[in-house]
């Protein structure tokens, strides 16, 4: 029985996926020099990335991949975390989510630029496959740059894995 195709729902803009989250670094999330454990910052930038995904396409989604996750600056205990996400870039049935991470001294309120990531999310449908998702539609200056940056990079994403089955498939690099 051949499947029925699914329509492209309206788009949305990239505001209707703006997500926040706060926290208060805490002795259990650091290491022995009193910094975060990358892999808290990982956890939390995975679960704002999600909220964003669910918040634009209003279906379930599941991390595909989270790209160039850079650590710029260490975060102490005590401080506190601000994560900032919204999406970049739809595609199909997949969609880029960008992460800033920010530190702030709760004393001071200065802030600090900590880390950035990409997640691709999947939507899917009960039955875990994947369907349509709305288009996103920048607005602002800041948000078309990133929407063109974004289809960089789900370009390069192709390519790279274009040439590694190429690899695979003559055993030699392409």
């Amino acid at each position: 029985m051949p499947q029925e195709k699914k329509a492209v729902p309206e788009g949305k803009p990239v505001g209707a996926s703006r997500s926040e989250s706060v926290h208060l670094v805490l002795p259990s999330d650091a290491n022995a020099l009193g910094t975060i454990f990358g892999g808290r910052i990982m956890a939390w930038v995975d679960l704002i990335a999600s909220i964003s995904a669910f918040r634009h396409t209003r279906q379930i989604c599941v991390t595909a991949s989270m790209d160039e996750l850079h650590f710029i600056s260490p975060v102490k205990v005590g401080e506190i975390v601000i994560l900032k996400a919204s999406v970049n870039y739809t595609h199909k049935t997949s969609l880029e989510i960008g992460v800033r991470v920010e530190s702030e001294d709760p004393l001071t309120g200065d802030r600090k630029h900590t880390a950035s990531a990409y997640l691709t999310f999947v939507a899917i449908d009960a039955d875990k496959r994947p369907i349509p998702v709305p288009p996103v539609i920048p607005e602002t200056a800041d948000e078309k740059r990133r929407h063109r940056e974004a289809e960089q990079r789900r370009n390069n994403r192709l390519a790279h894995r274009a040439k590694l089955r190429a690899e695979r498939t003559t055993g030699r690099p392409a």
